[in-house]
């Protein structure tokens, strides 16, 4: 299979009356935000994106984006294999007033002067979303397991002196 590349700007409101279909390839090593947050990654992300006007008329852009890149576990500092699948739903707005009168199921995306949306820039912040927050492995994968985990005994709290019981005795001795 052939893979074709999708171009970085679109005007979605134009391929939205075409009712275009992409599915295609972007390049990682464009993504340098994504590059800079993982250790290795694979070549492509593999993008599939429809372009529509939905029944209010709106202009939607839907679709997933697919790819794999390797994490360091933070339980036992080696690398993983992490795939990531994102799904998202866009309607492109001009300004704060047009995306607040979007329907919830729309996330808004701020178009360009010339109407455009920047597809790398926009997918690329998807998957940094997709990212875990704290990689690890799967427990029965990693070497790391929960016996090493733990670093020895918490002490039991001392008991410490109630700093309101002056004020206990105050009461009571004006009574």
């Amino acid at each position: 299979m052939q893979k074709v590349k999708l171009p970085y700007q679109i005007d979605p409101v134009k391929s939205a009356l075409k009712r275009s279909d992409y599915k295609g390839v972007l390049a990682v090593k464009d993504m340098e935000r994504l590059v800079g947050s993982v250790v290795s990654y694979d070549e492509w992300v593999e993008v599939e994106v429809q372009f529509k006007k939905d029944e209010q008329g709106l202009t939607v852009f839907h679709g997933t984006l697919d790819t794999k890149v390797a994490l360091i576990c933070q339980r036992c500092n080696e690398a993983f294999d992490c795939p990531l699948h994102v799904e998202f739903c866009y309607s492109p707005v001009q300004g704060q007033q047009d995306a607040e009168a979007l329907p919830e199921a729309y996330d808004p995306v701020e178009v360009g002067d010339h109407g455009e949306v920047s597809l790398l820039q926009l997918f690329e912040d998807e998957l940094i979303l997709s990212l875990p927050i704290v990689p690890f492995h799967a427990e029965e994968v990693c070497t790391v397991t929960s016996d090493d985990m733990q670093f020895g005994e918490i002490e039991p709290e001392q008991k410490q002196p109630n700093p309101f019981a002056v004020l206990k005795e105050l009461k009571r001795d004006q009574e």
